[in-house]
């Protein structure tokens, strides 16, 4: 089963969306938007600039545990991982959405 995008509302009316990989793992979580064609280009924004070359930087959070954000080319935060205990598995899980989401197709549960 390949990875897939789940595209959801919140309690707010925003959207927003997660990657799921294979396993069903959380891999990457979106910001909140306010229209959902808004939160549909940000899924086609992960999965063109999940290939890109310098698109994920990593980063250490305060208390030392690792995550990754994905950028467009202009610089804007279009997903970010979860928290990871080690550099070694926020490694696996960029090349997780490296290999998940240029594939992964959208499971609207907006109602």
């Amino acid at each position: 089963m390949p990875g897939k995008f789940e595209l959801k509302k919140a309690k707010d009316g925003q959207f927003h969306f997660n990657l799921l990989a294979t396993n069903g793992q959380v891999i990457l979580s979106s910001e909140m938007y306010k229209a959902k064609d808004s939160a549909l280009n940000g899924i086609e924004s992960v999965k063109k600039n999940a290939q890109r070359e310098g698109a994920f930087e990593t980063k250490t959070s305060s208390n030392d545990k690792h995550y990754f954000l994905l950028k467009a080319s202009n610089g804007q935060v279009v997903g970010q991982s979860q928290m990871y205990a080690s550099a070694a598995s926020c490694k696996s899980g960029i090349e997780s959405v490296q290999k998940n989401a240029p594939d992964a197709q959208t499971d609207d549960q907006t109602g």
